[in-house]
């Protein structure tokens, strides 16, 4: 399912600046919360994703 591919790869791509952030980098946090963002929407796709695979005979 691409949808879940696409939620891996947003997860992979934050790991560097969640380091930085918890050392107290200001901008990296910054863009951890953006980055989280676009998670919470990725999420709701293969969420919506599984639901019409569920629903479909």
């Amino acid at each position: 399912m691409q949808e879940y591919e696409t939620l891996k790869t947003l997860v992979n791509e934050i790991e560097a600046d969640i380091s930085k952030a918890e050392g107290g980098n200001k901008a990296a946090g910054t863009r951890v919360r953006k980055q989280m963002q676009k998670i919470k929407q990725a999420s709701q796709t293969v969420r919506n994703r599984v639901l019409e695979i569920r629903t479909v005979p």
